[in-house]
């Protein structure tokens, strides 16, 4: 039997961390994934050392348990670098409330709707609220008219998943970001780049003499 001290939960055990017996024989991978054959981990160990390499214990279960000769470090800087962009792919869209009133100002809207632009534009989803106070709830089709507007107000970047919902007195909507939306403002743009650099040019463009 033999036992295996790892120094973290993700790390492999390398080195003196593989508490094999010297002639317990191994199946030894070269640092380019070559088969090197079965030999004595003192010897798998001492070819890793004298090629500047680490010795990795990656199968410990098989018969006999296999070890890889390579550069540790950048194995887990290769890794950690994978993980890290792999994590940036699967980002968690957050859901983001703004709450709105039958009777807002024009300004106070308009900074609503700024405050969605910029939640959308992370990848966050919007959840639009209006709360009716009194007997405002009699006459929900302000807060319809209002949340269609604000609908509106950010269809560049948002579009609703259904239709305004009223519960009690709260009347909401929830806007999601929409797919690829810089990509297509950005050929959107282009055009009129091109256009503004044609007339520019055309500006410039010395008048012929006669």
């Amino acid at each position: 039997m033999f036992s295996i001290r790892k120094s973290n939960s993700k790390g492999l055990p390398i080195n003196e961390d593989i508490k094999f017996a010297p002639t317990k024989t191994v199946r030894v991978v070269g640092p380019e994934s070559e088969q090197l054959g079965l030999m004595q981990f003192s010897n798998a160990r001492k070819s890793a050392f004298d090629q500047g390499y680490d010795l990795v214990l990656i199968a410990p279960q098989a018969d006999p348990p296999v070890c890889r000769i390579m550069d540790y470090g950048k194995y887990r800087f290769e890794r950690d670098k994978r993980e890290k962009e792999a994590r940036k792919k699967q980002q968690v869209s957050e859901l983001k409330e703004i709450q709105l009133t039958s009777q807002i100002e024009q300004n106070d809207f308009n900074t609503k709707v700024n405050h969605a632009l910029r939640f959308l534009s992370n990848g966050d989803k919007v959840r639009a609220v209006v709360r009716f106070r009194g007997r405002q709830v009699t006459h929900d089709n302000l807060g319809r008219d209002l949340l269609d507007k604000f609908c509106e107000a950010v269809s560049e970047l948002g579009t609703p998943d259904r239709k305004p919902r009223l519960e009690g007195r709260f009347l909401s909507v929830t806007i999601s970001p929409v797919k690829n939306t810089a990509k297509k403002a950005e050929k959107t743009d282009k055009p009129a780049e091109k256009a503004d650099r044609t007339e520019q040019e055309r500006e410039e463009k010395p008048a012929e003499t006669e």
